[in-house]
């Protein structure tokens, strides 16, 4: 039998974001490198096999990425005060360590979460940055759960395309996440 394996389907997990080296502030070295990194180094060291969409638009996020106070992080914005919660039908959650992967599921499945509009592309890149090469970015038809008009759209959402055997079953605590995140 042949083996269909991807190369990138047998790297290990990267490891999460390392916390604050000064214990007083709150961004991680990950975010400041980020912030302080040049757009043209996201454009030159993407890897187009697993990350090649950086549209802007809506994005639905399911894991760490619906806390505000990452978003305002990592995009360096003064408030990201726009999320919108929702929901995309068809795929699953399970673990990859603490964060979610969203895969394929069956039609009656259901993600909840919420949605950011990302302007630009650097800022798409961004996201696609700190997802890293174990997501990739996928168009979606999002569903909003807030009353508000519109009720439906469709946007993007990163797919987990990395090695299957790192997952486990389980589900993302954002809270959990985020006292942890404020602590370090």
């Amino acid at each position: 039998m042949e083996n269909t394996k991807q190369p990138w389907q047998s790297l290990p997990p990267p490891p999460p974001p390392p916390p604050p080296e000064n214990p007083r502030s709150k961004i991680s070295p990950t975010v400041l490198k980020m912030r302080t990194t040049s757009p043209s180094f996201f454009q030159s060291h993407s890897q187009p096999q697993k990350q090649t969409l950086t549209p802007t638009g809506p994005y639905f996020f399911y894991g760490s990425l619906q806390d505000q106070s990452l978003l305002v992080d990592l995009l360096d914005v003064k408030h990201a005060s726009h999320l919108r919660p929702a929901y995309i039908e068809g795929y699953k959650c399970k673990l990859w360590g603490h964060y979610p992967a969203l895969l394929l599921g069956d039609p009656g499945d259901t993600v909840t979460g919420a949605v950011y509009e990302i302007h630009t592309a650097e800022d798409a890149r961004k996201l696609a940055a700190y997802e890293g090469p174990s997501y990739t970015t996928v168009e979606c038809s999002i569903r909003y759960a807030d009353g508000e008009s519109p009720m439906q759209t469709e946007g993007y959402v990163f797919l987990f395309v990395g090695n299957m055997r790192d997952l486990s079953e389980g589900s993302f605590d954002l809270k959990l996440w985020s006292e942890r995140r404020a602590r370090n």
